[in-house]
């Protein structure tokens, strides 16, 4: 493969402005445009950067490079039928996410948004003497260790808390006390506090948590997502948030994305919607030009692209 133009798609404006990514990728070997879906000026591209698929990339580059770390959305096998190299940004979401995540925890742990929401009313009110608690010594279980999963376990750890994971392969992760294999699920989040869902998602995963495994977590456990919204039955997440058989959920991912406005989720105050922005930092760009120019070299020097999925 030989790179004369690297397209900048501007749906990754969802992250970042597109220019910005542009301006770090100046000095590669190639030029550098930023680009829209018009089928005619891609195919004066041999690779494109995105954060969606778009059909005209499948007879237009020879490499796709994801800005995210999923590839759920992009059709695997006309890429591969067709010769197209498609690269991911895993790797680099796990400080971000883990953060995230903790901040989740935090807040439900102190009631954090609880008081945002009192200050909206502006409501003085003292919390429930049983009410708030401190993490250290509660227990977490991350289903996914992978980089997402290793970062959130890393900072729970941190805060003292007793970490326990699901890992398809079962393997020694650090900051992880016991990690148990998937076949196992429902024990493994049966007695967690928090249970935190940081997988991709694939035939496997898709709605790994329904009912059954709802009606394993205890009554004052939390639910977190920064995986994928169709990991979780959503209908179903409702009903267990609805009859107080959950304490509550953090999600940032959802089956229909936006969040619809009619969406119930919306109105708990026992859950915390954000975006999908669990990995968002301003730092995005800066991030995904390292390994957009890494691979760069690489097709310069003939060697095989870094976190290539297909």
């Amino acid at each position: 493969m030989q790179l004369r133009r690297l397209g900048i798609n501007e749906t990754v404006s969802v992250i970042f402005p597109p220019e910005r990514l542009a301006d770090a990728l100046a000095d590669i070997d190639a030029e550098v445009a930023v680009v829209g879906d018009d089928r005619e000026e891609l195919a004066e591209c041999d690779g494109v950067v995105t954060f969606a698929h778009r059909d005209a990339y499948l007879d237009t580059v020879d490499w796709v490079h994801s800005v995210q770390a999923g590839i759920d959305r992009f059709p695997l096998e006309e890429f591969e039928a067709r010769g197209i190299a498609l690269t991911n940004s895993t790797g680099i979401h796990g400080d971000a996410v883990g953060e995230t995540v903790t901040g989740y925890v935090l807040m439900f742990a102190r009631q954090l948004h609880d008081y945002v929401a009192q200050q909206e009313r502006t409501e003085w009110r003292h919390p429930d003497w049983d009410g708030p608690f401190t993490v250290r010594g509660e227990s977490l279980c991350v289903v996914g260790l992978g980089t997402l999963g290793r970062g959130i376990a890393e900072r729970a750890d941190a805060l003292g808390m007793e970490v326990t994971g699901v890992k398809r392969t079962p393997e020694d992760v650090p900051g992880v006390s016991h990690v148990r294999p998937a076949d196992e699920l429902r024990e493994a989040i049966a007695d967690a506090t928090f249970v935190a869902l940081a997988v991709p998602l694939n035939d496997e995963t898709e709605g790994l948590i329904g009912p059954d495994e709802l009606d394993a977590m205890r009554d004052d456990a939390y639910l977190i997502n920064v995986a994928r919204g169709g990991v979780v039955r959503q209908n179903a997440l409702v009903e267990a948030l609805r009859e107080d058989r959950l304490a509550g959920a953090a999600l940032d991912v959802f089956e229909t994305e936006p969040l619809p406005e009619r969406s119930p989720l919306w109105e708990m105050d026992d859950v915390i919607v954000t975006p999908h922005a669990a990995a968002q930092t301003r730092d995005y760009f800066r991030n995904i030009a390292e390994l957009v120019r890494e691979n760069v070299g690489r097709i310069g020097a003939g060697e095989e692209f870094h976190n290539r999925v297909v």
